[in-house]
């Protein structure tokens, strides 16, 4: 975790760039799909910023991310809207989503722990969610949120997504597993195809809707 500094990305690549402010929370963020998994990440919840630079680091995809929210109230406004703001720059920086892979799926092991995450950039937003913690708490971080970030994220970024528990019995494990499984996902979706030839990967020559 450092400190974020210059947030709005180059333009010219893909990129995308959200600030956001609310009562209840301040967030800006960047990402870059064609980025090397470089990451600044401050949220205020040193297990959500673990979490963030895991995905950050296995999709490849550079992510800066400064939140300040009302910790002093819980943490669920700066959960969902970190997710929120984070999903609305990954499709900004897709815009129309030419030439992408679309789809991308990852087997995730993490010692007794795997997890299976699929995924589809799809513009219609969907979860599935198959997975479950025995702590109420990882860190300061409430394990209750977990599943709602995802939902969150699925929800701006439009994407269909199913995320399974396979087995595992360590909460860090089993949460880990998961965040890198999906970070391994996006990085197959989002990857452009040079045979596609810039199209829209879909018979409707449109995605979403």
């Amino acid at each position: 975790m450092t400190s974020t500094s210059h947030l709005p990305p180059k333009t010219g690549a893909r990129t995308g760039y959200v600030s956001r402010s609310t009562a209840e929370t301040s967030i800006e963020i960047a990402v870059n799909l064609d980025g090397t998994g470089t990451y600044e990440v401050e949220t205020g919840i040193g297990f959500l910023d673990h979490m963030v630079e895991q995905f950050s680091k296995h999709s490849l995809i550079d992510v800066k991310m400064k939140v300040t929210g009302d910790l002093h109230v819980d943490q669920h406004h700066t959960t969902e809207d970190s997710a929120i703001a984070l999903g609305q720059a990954l499709s900004n920086a897709l815009g129309d989503k030419a030439g992408i892979g679309r789809y991308g799926s990852a087997y995730s092991p993490m010692d007794e722990t795997l997890s299976r995450v699929a995924l589809d950039i799809s513009g219609r937003p969907y979860v599935v969610w198959s997975a479950a913690f025995s702590q109420e708490k990882l860190g300061e971080w409430d394990t209750e949120l977990i599943e709602h970030w995802f939902h969150s994220v699925a929800q701006t970024a439009g994407l269909t997504l199913h995320i399974e528990l396979l087995y595992g019995s360590n909460n860090h494990h089993i949460c880990e597993s998961i965040y890198k499984g999906f970070a391994r996902a996006m990085r197959i979706a989002v990857e452009q195809d040079a045979r596609k030839g810039g199209a829209i990967p879909s018979t409707k020559g449109q995605l979403g809707g």
